[in-house]
């Protein structure tokens, strides 16, 4: 669940620029089917953070087709798991999007 001041913005972002398919669940409530996913458990001081990421192939032609629907991703960094940049979503929020570089299930 990923919560917003402008759910219905995110929805749609969700909805018609990264093209993932949904279902209403009422109300305009919609439900996406996401790709396969992968989790992680990290270390932590206290429970409740919880970071999303969305996992692709070819990060670089990914950023270009966000660049070519108006999305500006940012700067790509380089970590031991993969290289990574953020989306900006229309509520003010932001998405991971990596490519990996560890071994994938």
């Amino acid at each position: 669940m990923i919560h917003s001041p402008n759910a219905e913005a995110d929805r749609a972002f969700f909805r018609d620029i990264l093209g993932f398919p949904s279902v209403d669940a009422g109300r305009g409530w919609l439900i996406f089917a996401l790709p396969r996913a992968e989790a992680a458990f990290h270390p932590a001081e206290a429970n409740g953070r919880h970071d999303l990421y969305l996992m692709c192939d070819d990060l670089r032609s990914e950023i270009e087709s966000l660049r070519a629907k108006g999305f500006e991703c940012s700067e790509v960094t380089e970590a031991r798991w993969g290289s990574i940049t953020s989306i900006p979503l229309p509520g003010g929020g932001r998405v991971g999007l990596y490519q990996p570089k560890h071994p994938r299930p």
